[in-house]
C-alpha cells in the first residue's frame, strides 16, 4: 500500500467520523443530504457484497466499517435527529441520479456477471453521489464548518485515490489500470472543484463558507 492510498482510506475514514460527531454533538441534520447518504450506503452495499474477497483483515474492517456507518448515519438522519426542513430542500432527483449509473454499469464494465455489473454500478454511482449535497448548499447559499470540514476530507479522499492509480500505474507496471474507476474518480472529484476554491480562500482562513449569489 503506498502513502497515497493510505492517507486517502484515512481522510476518508475522518469524513465518516467527522460526519457522526456533527450530527451527534450538535443534535442536529442540517446542512446535510440525505439523498446523499442514501446513496452512498447503497455505494458500499453494493460494492462489498463479496465481504471475505479478497481476504484481508483490512479490508474487511473497512467494508464493515463503511457498511455499518453508512446505515447509523441513515437511522440518525431519518429516525433520531429528522427534520423537515432539510427533506423540503434536498429535491434532486435520485431516480435519476441513481438510474443511468445503472445503465452505464452495465454498458461498461469488466465482466458480464452479477457482482462485476453491481461493483461497476457502485463505481459510477459514487462518482455523482455528491450531488446531492452540492445542490443542498446551493440552495442553503451557507454551510456550518463541520460540514465543509466533512466534505472536504470526502473530497481529498477521492482526490488522494487519483495519485495512487497514478503512482500504481508509473511505479507498478504490471498492475493492471482500472479506467473505469479512474475515469470516475476523475468526474467525482472535478465536482468539488468550486468547493475546494471556496473552501481553501474562505473556510481555512476562518470566514464563513458562503456560496456566491
Amino acid at each position: 500500500m503506498n502513502i497515497f492510498r493510505l492517507l486517502g482510506d484515512l481522510s476518508h475514514l475522518a469524513s465518516i467520523f467527522i460526519l457522526i460527531h456533527k450530527i451527534v454533538t450538535s443534535r442536529s441534520c442540517r446542512g446535510i443530504s440525505f439523498k446523499t447518504q442514501l446513496m452512498y450506503t447503497v455505494v458500499f452495499l453494493t460494492r462489498y457484497l463479496e465481504l471475505f474477497r479478497p481476504f484481508s483483515l483490512y479490508l474487511i474492517l473497512m467494508k464493515v466499517f463503511f457498511i455499518a456507518s453508512s446505515v447509523y448515519i441513515l437511522y440518525l438522519m431519518k429516525v433520531e435527529f429528522k427534520t423537515r426542513h432539510e427533506a423540503d430542500i434536498d429535491t434532486i432527483r435520485l431516480d435519476l441520479l441513481m438510474g443511468i449509473p445503472a445503465i452505464l454499469a452495465l454498458l461498461f464494465n469488466y465482466k458480464f456477471t452479477f457482482f462485476e455489473v453491481l461493483w461497476s454500478y457502485s463505481i459510477f454511482l459514487e462518482a455523482v453521489a455528491i450531488l446531492p449535497q452540492m445542490f443542498l448548499l446551493q440552495r442553503l447559499g451557507e454551510a456550518e464548518t463541520i460540514t465543509t470540514h466533512y466534505i472536504f476530507a470526502l473530497g481529498a479522499y477521492r482526490a488522494l485515490y487519483i495519485l495512487n492509480w497514478i503512482y500504481r500505474l508509473i511505479f507498478e507496471p504490471k498492475h493492471h489500470f482500472d479506467y473505469i474507476t479512474f475515469i470516475a474518480g476523475l468526474v467525482q472529484t472535478g465536482l468539488y472543484g468550486d468547493f475546494f476554491y471556496i473552501y481553501f480562500t474562505k473556510v481555512v482562513h476562518g470566514q464563513k463558507f458562503e456560496l456566491p449569489a
